[in-house]
């Protein structure tokens, strides 16, 4: 019990500045000159810049190691950066309410509930984030999960898939949580 408290107390190190700055994500992805480092100033990423803007699609290739997941837990605001400024839609993230259910992501690594079928693990979380009816919910997995070529795994298990039905069905999670 105690380990378990001491988890529970820990203080988000990210936390929304006390007057946050309005969000509504166009899309428009900006780093400038970013420096970030997990270990002291052993940095992962060196004066990094580059603009994504909406309705482009960016692809980060490289050796493990490199940055690319680094990049995307940057955007979505998992850590802060030691140097540069990360921007999306003009707006400085470090002004913005830390609200990562704003941005969609998929990982090349991913955790499915093997004891939860396909369909419950696409709506576990929606229904504790969003407050949505069970039924609408299962409507909407449906249908995503037709587009991905899966409806006719729904009732399935996870170790009943290969790795890219397994994504699939990561990527139906990220939308079912409708990132803007």
């Amino acid at each position: 019990a105690e380990k378990i408290f001491s988890v529970l107390d820990v203080k988000p190190e990210i936390v929304s500045p006390a007057d946050p700055a309005p969000v509504n994500i166009l899309g428009e992805i900006e780093f400038r000159h970013v420096w970030f480092a997990y270990e002291e100033e052993n940095y992962i990423l060196k004066d990094v810049s580059f603009v994504i803007h909406p309705g482009e699609k960016a692809a980060f290739v490289g050796a493990t190691g490199a940055g690319k997941s680094t990049i995307l837990n940057l955007i979505g605001r998992y850590f802060d950066i030691q140097k540069g400024q990360i921007l999306i839609d003009g707006k400085d993230v470090t002004h913005t309410p830390v609200e990562k259910r704003n941005i969609g992501m998929v990982f090349q690594s991913y955790e499915l509930f093997p004891h939860k079928t396909i369909l419950e693990n696409v709506i576990l979380a929606p229904l504790k984030v969003q407050k949505r009816t069970k039924e609408d919910a299962v409507s909407e997995a449906k249908q995503l999960l037709e587009k991905v070529g899966l409806l006719d795994k729904c009732d399935s298990f996870p170790r009943q898939l290969s790795g890219g039905q397994k994504q699939r069905v990561a990527i139906v999670r990220a939308l079912m949580m409708h990132p803007e």
